[in-house]
């Protein structure tokens, strides 16, 4: 006898499942606002620091690229949890593709789905939007192949972050090459710039894998440089990244220097209190707010000299 589950189309239980899937892994709250907050700082910043004629405004182009850096961070996401696959066996046993929650096939299939929808997307804009999209993507399933070929390199956290965090910087690339297409002039700053976003970045990155447990299994960064180290390396990023956004808008470079106040109060936590895991929330706390404030800094305040 055929039941309810039975009757329901496949395409119709593929797609809860990836809602589900989406919903716990990629949560919506969190990475649609980073993709967002990540696009429309950079341009803003980008034409603050060219001195264009007029002060930065939101396009439709602006929309497509925004779509297409929160569609390439879900396709990282979900090429990781395959990449990861055996690891979270052992240690994460309750991950969705390790439950039978998700399937490869499925997330397989979401994924020629997000290609397909940001070549449209960027098509609307520029061949060479398309392109740099592409090789963001491209770049992903080759660190699949990569750590399939040398399994030590996903054992080696710092080796790993060496090969994968191009991932970040080819889709900070692609905003930036995009937003050149759209009547913004090409300047050297751009590499400072795209250093700034790399330190917010990776500030979080070294937070959120900071502990005081030692576990030889764990995928930590304070397994390597230790706790004090890890933590150290965490904040320097984050004074980097407030540096480097000084050096690039002057005076109003002095609003996302505030956001320093979020890693510091990260590293009392840990280093003085003790915290298990105080660096996360103020790790992503800066993230946050040095790109609002940094987007403020570059906009609102360019309109109003």
């Amino acid at each position: 006898m055929n039941t309810a589950v039975n009757r329901t189309p496949a395409a119709v239980r593929a797609s809860a499942r990836l809602g589900r899937f989406v919903l716990r892994m990629f949560r919506p709250q969190i990475y649609v606002t980073y993709g967002v907050l990540w696009t429309v700082t950079l341009e803003g910043t980008a034409g603050e620091i060219t001195k264009t004629a007029a002060p930065w405004t939101p396009t439709w182009a602006t929309a497509v690229r925004a779509a297409s850096v929160v569609l390439a961070l879900l396709f990282v996401r979900m090429a990781d949890e395959q990449k990861d696959l055996d690891y979270d066996r052992r240690h994460n046993p309750d991950r969705p593709l390790v439950t039978g929650a998700i399937t490869v096939a499925e997330l397989r299939g979401a994924m020629v789905l997000i290609t397909v929808l940001v070549v449209a997307l960027n098509a609307l804009v520029s061949a060479l939007s398309v392109l740099l999209i592409l090789l963001g993507l491209a770049y992903t399933l080759f660190l699949a192949v990569l750590e399939r070929r040398f399994p030590r390199l996903g054992e080696n956290l710092v080796a790993g972050l060496l090969v994968s965090y191009p991932v970040q910087l080819l889709l900070s690339v692609y905003l930036y090459v995009s937003l050149l297409t759209g009547g913004i002039d090409a300047d050297w700053r751009a590499v400072p710039l795209l250093a700034m976003f790399a330190c917010a970045f990776l500030q979080f990155e070294f937070a959120r894998k900071t502990e005081w447990r030692q576990d030889p299994q764990a995928r930590l960064y304070s397994q390597v440089f230790g706790p004090r180290g890890s933590a150290a390396i965490s904040l320097a990023l984050a004074v980097g990244a407030v540096v480097l956004g000084l050096a690039l808008l002057g005076r109003a470079g002095l609003l996302p220097a505030a956001a320093l106040v979020f890693p510091a109060l990260g590293a009392w936590r840990f280093l003085l209190r003790k915290r298990p895991s105080g660096l996360m929330l103020p790790a992503m706390g800066f993230v946050l707010f040095f790109n609002l404030l940094c987007f403020y800094g570059s906009t609102a305040l360019a309109i109003g000299r």
